[in-house]
């Protein structure tokens, strides 16, 4: 196969505290394999979240987030993709960087809110498409996998690959499942979808239990593998040919 190995350390979080997060990051990035060159962690990964006032006390500032990424990057030499709430003046975002071991970074701020997170979140504004070891890469954030309509942008950018960060409800597990491979469909593109597992973690909370379920989708919308809810490592290579001999065969081709 020629082509990226990509790594999701499928993880439970700890809402409101970066530094058991940040700790439980670096320790499952050090143990992935050596021919990993990127490692997908999942949405609000570095910080947690609630849906409630106290969730800008667990934010963190986009400095903190990506100067501690970088340095597992370095440490490790793959880029790394994550999750974390993050904190610009009075507002909060539902962001995901992408870093790299040099240093140079990517941000994505969520576009959909969903449910009550909007009560505390602000939307972001632009779609994002990064440069990686699978090409072009576009970045979007669990329920930004509803909306067809930022897909089909992302197609028009000729992404070769689409990489979800996400919380997903394990009550609605099977909605992650299809829509990951939808959106893998849509644009003939490899898909890498990082799910959170576990359940919320603060008194008072909503109690939600999260899906995991953390997957690569082939471009013909075939699930490659998968996990379910345990706290393991997702491991594939999103093979080059693959993806050149699925856009020749359904005449999606450059």
């Amino acid at each position: 196969m020629t082509g990226p190995t990509v790594a999701v350390p499928q993880l439970s979080l700890s809402d409101l505290d970066s530094e058991a997060n940040e700790a439980a990051i670096r320790d499952r990035a050090a143990s992935l394999p050596e021919a990993v060159d990127i490692a997908i962690f999942p949405e609000y990964a570095l910080t947690g979240f609630v849906a409630d006032s106290r969730a800008y006390s667990g934010a963190v500032t986009r400095d903190h987030a990506t100067e501690f990424l970088t340095s597992v990057a370095a440490d490790n030499e793959f880029d790394v993709l994550a999750g974390y709430l993050e904190r610009d003046g009075d507002a909060l975002y539902n962001a995901a960087a992408y870093v790299r071991p040099d240093g140079t970074t990517d941000v994505y701020r969520k576009r959909h809110l969903w449910g009550d997170e909007a009560s505390v979140v602000t939307p972001g504004e632009e779609l994002v498409v990064v440069d990686t070891p699978a090409g072009k890469t576009g970045l979007l954030t669990c329920y930004d996998l509803n909306f067809v309509g930022d897909s089909a942008a992302l197609t028009d950018e000729r992404i070769d690959a689409l990489f979800v960060v996400g919380a997903w409800p394990a009550a609605h597990s099977e909605n992650w499942r299809l829509l990951c491979r939808a959106r893998a469909l849509d644009g003939v593109r490899w898909l890498v979808g990082a799910g959170r597992t576990g359940g919320g973690t603060v008194p008072g909370a909503a109690e939600t239990e999260y899906a995991g379920r953390s997957l690569v989708v082939r471009p013909d919308g075939v699930v490659a593998a998968a996990l379910n809810r345990d706290e393991r490592d997702l491991v594939w290579t999103l093979d080059r040919d693959v993806l050149d001999e699925q856009r020749e065969f359904v005449g999606s081709v450059e």
